[in-house]
């Protein structure tokens, strides 16, 4: 069994690494963070006043959470407190946490969650989605972005990334079922990242092609029952 990484020792080239893993798809890494958020956006009907990125990192998804969903209060939690560093030098004003489980962090209509299961051993997901479902306030929407395992690209790329050793993929229909096992009712899934920016023109294409097992990664949604 591959050791847990330690994500303190990339916090200084995790955005270098990202980007010579997926510069063939995009020149700039943050592409794939404002897409996902972009993506959520668009399917987020009701009000948002509160939101949680649970493995936030760096911080690189926080400041389009924050164009987004402008005057949301947003926190952020992850178990690296080196990424938690540099997030807070990066996104001034914004309330990062070190520890998941022992926190009162109230409620939340909207949580996000981007590449962070494959890293959670298959034992502790149902504890971890059964954290998420007790922070979720009623009518809120739990969104998680994962890679897909069908994708051999994709998984070549986790194949070769440092920070991805112990990377155990999960697919979408796992992650549906943790998810009722949590208590929660999946609202819809989807495979994403099909088609690189600098074809963007053809971007609208994505909406039709949510149901084909090729994206680079796929999404899962699902509030309180």
């Amino acid at each position: 069994m591959t050791d847990k990484v330690d994500f303190d020792k990339y916090t200084d080239n995790y955005n270098q690494l990202l980007r010579e893993g997926t510069s063939f798809f995009s020149s700039s890494e943050q592409y794939f963070a404002k897409y996902k958020v972009e993506l959520v956006k668009k399917s987020t009907r009701h009000p948002v006043s509160r939101i949680l990125e649970y493995g936030c990192g760096i911080g690189r998804n926080v400041s389009y959470l924050q164009a987004a969903f402008p005057g949301a209060e947003i926190i952020g939690t992850d178990i690296s407190e080196a990424s938690l560093e540099i997030a807070r030098t990066e996104n001034p004003g914004v309330r990062f946490e070190g520890e998941h489980a022992n926190l009162a962090l109230g409620d939340f209509d909207l949580i996000f969650v981007a590449g962070v299961f494959h890293h959670i051993p298959p034992a502790e997901r149902p504890g971890a989605l059964a954290l998420l479902s007790t922070r979720l306030r009623a009518g809120g929407t739990l969104c998680v972005f994962e890679h897909n395992p069908y994708n051999p690209v994709t998984r070549r790329i986790v194949d070769n990334c440092p920070y991805d050793a112990d990377a155990i993929l999960l697919k979408p229909a796992e992650l549906a079922g943790l998810m009722k096992g949590a208590g929660m009712a999946v609202q819809g899934r989807g495979y994403c990242l099909f088609i690189p920016p600098k074809i963007g023109w053809m971007a609208p294409l994505e909406d039709y092609l949510t149901w084909l097992p090729l994206g680079g990664q796929y999404w899962v949604k699902a509030g309180r029952a």
